[in-house]
């Protein structure tokens, strides 16, 4: 009958062992705080007795850029600067190839001329006949 009434029952009869886990508990503790401490030791030890050598990245010490292009840190700036630039070379002289005697003019007075002068058009060549 007492076997009946263990199988009927879905849940632990007995109470845990409290001395038993009050003990893991505490051993745990101290186990933790002795790692603890010892870490602080060898961080300690490390950081003032030892020099470990070079840095760890060969580029720690050094401050030459890498060669072109770089990145685009201000890009509407960049653009801002790109415009005007693009917009003085269209609205003043200058050379483009002195040697050569190559010039370049502003824009309005390109436009100006081309409509003074007109566009150059090759000669009319005359209709070709059909050999009849």
């Amino acid at each position: 009958m007492e076997t009946e009434r263990q199988h009927a029952a879905h849940h632990e009869t007995t109470d845990a062992n409290i001395s038993a886990l009050v003990k893991f508990c505490i051993g745990l503790f101290f186990l933790i705080v002795v790692a603890l401490f010892g870490m602080r030791l060898m961080f300690n030890y490390f950081n003032t007795t030892r020099q470990l050598g070079p840095p760890a990245s060969p580029f720690a010490n050094t401050k030459a850029m890498p060669p072109g292009p770089g990145l685009q840190v201000h890009p509407a700036q960049d653009l801002k600067q790109l415009v005007h630039g693009e917009d003085e070379k269209l609205n003043s002289y200058g050379w483009v190839d002195q040697k050569a005697g190559i010039a370049r003019i502003p824009i309005d007075r390109a436009m100006d001329l081309l409509l003074e002068k007109g566009l150059p058009v090759r000669a009319a060549s005359p209709p070709k006949s059909s050999g009849k």
